[in-house]
């Protein structure tokens, strides 16, 4: 998993609430569990004019003109910005690999579902809550190539104008973001005790690993 320090990015202003999963990535591309080959699906029944299908090759695709990410000022960026109640609905791991695959590393929004939530810290991608008021002002004031920076270190948000904005993170999320560490990253930082069990457990235990032998 990337690790996550600091970026200043260009911000895709999604002014919408109630977002679903079904809507950040289609039903249609569930089929395939590969974790990878999401990011040009994205949103992809708002941001083309015909049904996409999974391994559909997207370079000839009619785009939807008025949706923002097809907007040039907004190639590239890294920060999603919504309204609450962002990745509702199913409980589709594919919608953080899909953001995730399209290029994005952090979505701010007064609120998140709560496996949604979950789900982004463990594919990378940070999830800022920001008060409702700070997200109105945000959106306010953002014009389009406008950039925002996230400080995970300091928790905060720097805007055009120099003024931060403060956000809360689990410590323990925070220090796996930092680290670059998923579950299993996690786990294998205690290898060597792990290992010093399983060979207790051996000498212990012999008939249990007949492999031993």
């Amino acid at each position: 998993m990337k690790a996550f320090h600091r970026i200043s990015s260009r911000v895709v202003p999604l002014d919408r609430a109630n977002i679903d999963t079904d809507a950040i990535i289609p039903k249609q591309f569930l089929k395939s569990i590969r974790r990878t080959g999401f990011g040009p699906f994205l949103f992809d029944e708002w941001r083309y004019l015909d049904r996409g299908e999974p391994e559909m090759d997207c370079t000839h695709r009619p785009l939807n003109p008025d949706f923002v990410l097809n907007q040039p000022c907004y190639y590239g960026a890294q920060i999603l910005l919504t309204r609450e109640n962002f990745g509702c609905g199913s409980s589709r791991e594919h919608a953080p690999w899909a953001l995730d695959n399209y290029g994005f590393r952090v979505i701010i929004a007064p609120s998140f579902a709560d496996i949604f939530y979950n789900n982004c810290f463990k594919n990378g991608l940070l999830p800022i809550v920001l008060a409702t008021a700070a997200v109105d002002r945000l959106f306010a004031e953002l014009t389009p190539g406008d950039n925002l920076t996230v400080d995970l270190e300091s928790q905060t948000i720097t805007d055009k104008y120099g003024e931060k904005f403060h956000f809360e993170i689990d410590p323990s999320r925070k220090h796996r973001l930092l680290k670059g560490l998923d579950d299993i990253g996690l786990t294998l930082q205690r290898a060597d005790l792990i290992r010093a069990y399983e060979a207790q457990r051996r000498a212990e235990a012999p008939w249990l690993f007949p492999d031993a032998a």
